[in-house]
């Protein structure tokens, strides 16, 4: 697939980050687009980005769908069919994720089962749902995101991050074993996994909102209490901090995860989108990401020690996780 043109795009998680950019790359070069997300105030200022980049005849649809839902995932399939006056498309983005349910032992279920719907359900309900419409064109590329946590299963020291490791593992798996599946039962369909590092994007602002926590501004005492202890479990002493304070730091962390990345979510699309066209099964976004992918190979048994991480930091410029 070396354009994309005439082609229809399902994408998840569209409404902001990486999945509003291939979005609006997508329909500047004429692709006809499905677009899904959570919040649609993010998803209504994607579509109107996204026309205003395409040209005429373009269609573009927006649906909100909670894709670790299966019965949404079907109705939103439902929806472009009808909506597009189609049976097929050709690219399948599985690109929506969230984060929270750090620590398996110790945070809350809900968070964590949470987390792995989304991240993990969320990539094989839509590509279970969409499977028939890529099998029914001529040509067909479905593209996971995963993470560079998906083979490296932490951010530091201080930092578990099992439930979205987990299903960035899993959705890394998942991917490479469709290599083989549909190269003997659909050829004219390709797979890609995208394994990002640290691209600037909203997904710490986004998952709050998804997982229903409180709004900075509008923090009870009990909420503070509980994010205090939740930072003194992971190294991080708030003894010192004022409720504004403490309200200021977890503004300023979403919004220097997404302002101060080494790699932008443009500058991501646009490596996944030639990923696409060269048919490559996996795609590593970002210099860390390299770095980090040879890392491991390389040291295996060292993944999860001091030394390594230091390295990794050395080389990087990360600031990994219990250590900010």
């Amino acid at each position: 697939m070396k354009d994309f043109q005439g082609k229809l795009a399902v994408i998840t998680g569209a409404g902001t980050g990486i999945g509003r950019e291939l979005a609006c790359r997508l329909a500047s070069e004429g692709c006809h687009l499905a677009v899904c997300d959570v919040v649609m105030e993010n998803l209504d200022e994607a579509r109107e980005a996204c026309q205003k980049l395409a040209p005429t005849g373009t269609v573009i649809t927006a649906h909100m769908c909670d894709v670790s839902d299966e019965d949404q995932v079907i109705a939103f399939c439902d929806e472009v069919k009808k909506q597009h006056r189609t049976e097929r498309i050709n690219l399948l983005f599985n690109n929506a994720g969230i984060a929270f349910g750090a620590s398996f032992i110790m945070d809350d279920r809900t968070d964590w089962d949470r987390t792995f719907g989304v991240n993990w359900f969320g990539v094989y309900y839509c590509t279970r749902a969409f499977m028939p419409l890529l099998m029914a064109g001529t040509e067909g590329h479905i593209v996971n995101v995963s993470s560079v946590n998906g083979f490296w299963a932490t951010t530091g020291p201080n930092a578990p991050i099992t439930a979205y490791a987990s299903a960035k593992f899993a959705v890394k798996g998942f991917s490479e074993a469709l290599v083989t599946d549909l190269r003997l039962h659909a050829p004219h369909v390709k797979v890609s996994v995208v394994m990002p590092g640290h691209i600037g994007t909203s997904l710490v602002i986004n998952s709050r909102t998804v997982h229903g926590k409180p709004d900075p501004e509008t923090m009870t005492p009990d909420d503070f209490a509980q994010i205090r202890e939740n930072m003194k479990r992971y190294g991080l002493q708030t003894d010192a901090l004022s409720d504004d304070e403490l309200k200021a730091l977890i503004k300023v962390q979403g919004e220097d995860f997404r302002d101060n990345a080494p790699f932008s979510a443009a500058q991501a699309a646009a490596v996944i989108l030639d990923g696409v066209r060269n048919e490559q099964w996996r795609i590593l976004v970002g210099d860390d990401a390299h770095v980090l992918d040879q890392m491991v190979r390389d040291s295996a048994e060292q993944a999860y020690e001091r030394p390594f991480y230091d390295a990794f930091l050395k080389k990087t410029g990360w600031r990994l996780g219990g250590d900010r």
